[in-house]
């Protein structure tokens, strides 16, 4: 009781505290809007760099990056035959809500994601169907065995299982937000992490506040605000102004006019994306590989490198960036050659070509610096084989949208890397499993049964080595069949201002921001 006093007179001498300052308040700036706060039912970058603040996971990654580390579940272990995992549940934890984190709010959570009977499976759930092959997938019963400890049995043995639950689509939501929201908890989100959701204003600024109960590092400002400017040099000159603390995708003229201002450093993330072009293969032209292989052939890398990307970039031979384990180096990209591309038109009498609509995003994303250039690129390009490109340029949302229902005849696509796992780019775009209606990630509709039989043994293969020679194959057997054609990897660049403390740019781009502070005097 004494204890519990001391405490509360502790806490009352912290508000007051902080009522005699100045809020601290750390502002990120980016091109593009969040979609939705539901971790578990969105894809996009601008939303998931919000949701890792406001969610927690069973499980995350070592800050160094290294290996797997406790998070709402301080220890777990798995039986012999990779089946059974058990993991100790956290005491103490509250979700913003009020109401307690255990092993029955998890398994909630998770019966939610597998369950498409589920009441509460509202809404595309595409990282749970391309990380566990469907509904319910691998994964055959999640059960809370007490409020401490919760087993998942799994069908199959799972290599990247521990890795795949750090994603932050496996978020752990209040039950009782998911229950009162259901498919509207993307407006209003509740997790146990280290920020609270506080608003979302009508200019697309999401405003997150510290959880002043979080189990672990409370954060060292008092809110966060992502603020949506789409205008390139509005945005540089708000970070210039300090308006802005920390901005993402810094073009390169932005890298080096920022490196002149004392007040400015910049950070480099490496090459974890795919930006490439993606051939519906339901369209009557796109099933045929001589048509697409000619595509690849009507690409002139360098100048294409020239007019959307900048000299940082590479331009890509396989859908798996070189900084992952198993990549194939063998493999290089399809020469720039018009006259074979021509003769295999010929090949498949269509020397005179056909016409086709290309569906581009508006606005930049991590893969595609400069989408709307990229696009007309393409269009002169096939135009050299009689191929008539009609460019479509749409909101992000929009592209998401027709994407997502596969209404297009090719569309620019990209993945930015979840973990440093090969399965995380190639089963997600390629495997003939995840290419459900609405969950696609796979957006040749792409079927091939030895690339599907080698992604699942590399699933379920424990041996590192044995694994990159199957990924090694699958790659080869991909370049072959060409269902969509690598374009490039790209750096990604960061600016912080000065005043920024204890910033780190993960490798993936999602920060968790409770460990970031900004010093007075901004």
């Amino acid at each position: 009781s004494f204890n519990l006093q001391i405490d509360s007179i502790m806490d009352k001498s912290k508000e007051l505290l902080k009522g005699n300052r100045e809020e601290k308040i750390l502002v990120i700036g980016g091109a593009s809007s969040s979609i939705g706060l539901d971790p578990a039912v969105v894809t996009d970058h601008e939303s998931l760099k919000v949701t890792v603040n406001i969610y927690d996971n069973l499980v995350k990654y070592h800050k160094d990056g290294a290996g797997i580390a406790p998070a709402l579940a301080e220890s777990w272990n798995v039986s012999e035959n990779g089946l059974i995992w058990q993991f100790k549940i956290r005491k103490g934890v509250l979700f913003h809500d009020g109401t307690p984190l255990n092993a029955q709010a998890i398994a909630f959570n998770f019966n939610r994601w597998m369950d498409e009977n589920s009441l509460y499976h509202a809404g595309y759930f595409s990282y749970w169907n391309m990380s566990f092959g469907g509904f319910p997938g691998i994964v055959q019963q999640v059960t809370a065995l007490s409020d401490e400890d919760l087993e998942i049995r799994l069908k199959r043995p799972y290599s990247p299982f521990l890795s795949i639950l750090t994603m932050p689509a496996f978020g752990i939501a209040s039950p009782d937000a998911i229950m009162t929201y259901n498919e509207n908890l993307k407006q209003h989100p509740v997790g146990t992490g280290p920020f609270i959701f506080e608003s979302w204003s009508d200019d697309n600024a999401i405003t997150l506040k510290r959880n002043d109960n979080y189990w672990g590092d409370k954060s060292k400002v008092d809110k966060v605000i992502f603020k949506t400017i789409p205008d390139e040099k509005e945005r540089l000159e708000a970070f210039k102004s300090g308006e802005v603390h920390i901005i993402d995708l810094l073009t390169r003229d932005e890298v080096e006019s920022v490196g002149v201002d004392k007040d400015l450093s910049v950070i480099s993330r490496p090459y974890f994306n795919i930006g490439f072009l993606s051939m519906n293969m339901n369209n009557e032209y796109f099933k045929l590989k001589e048509v697409r292989q000619a595509i690849g052939h009507l690409l002139d890398r360098d100048k294409m490198m020239t007019v959307a990307f900048d000299e940082l970039s590479k331009s890509a031979n396989s859908f798996l960036p070189p900084v992952i384990w198993g990549h194939n180096e063998t493999i290089k990209a399809l020469d720039y050659d018009v006259n074979t591309a021509k003769r295999m038109m010929r090949a498949v009498d269509l020397s005179d070509g056909f016409e086709v609509e290309l569906l581009v995003m508006d606005s930049p994303r991590k893969y595609f610096p400069k989408p709307i250039s990229l696009g007309g690129y393409i269009r002169e390009s096939l135009n050299k084989a009689n191929i008539k490109v009609n460019v479509t340029i749409q909101p992000w949302e929009e592209v998401i949208k027709r994407r997502n229902k596969g209404s297009y005849d090719m569309v620019l696509a990209g993945w930015n890397g979840d973990i440093v796992d090969p399965d995380n780019f190639l089963y997600t775009i390629f495997a003939s499993e995840n290419l459900r209606h609405g969950l696609s990630n796979n957006y040749s509709y792409y079927r091939n049964p030895q690339v599907d039989l080698l992604l699942n043994q590399a699933r379920q293969a424990t041996n590192i080595a044995f694994r990159t020679s199957l990924y090694r194959e699958v790659q080869e057997l991909i370049h072959k069949d060409t269902p969509a054609i690598p374009l490039a990897h790209t750096m990604t660049f960061v600016g912080t201002r000065r005043n920024v403390i204890g910033y780190v740019a993960s490798i993936n781009g999602q920060e968790v921001l409770n460990m970031v502070d900004v010093k007075d005097g901004e």
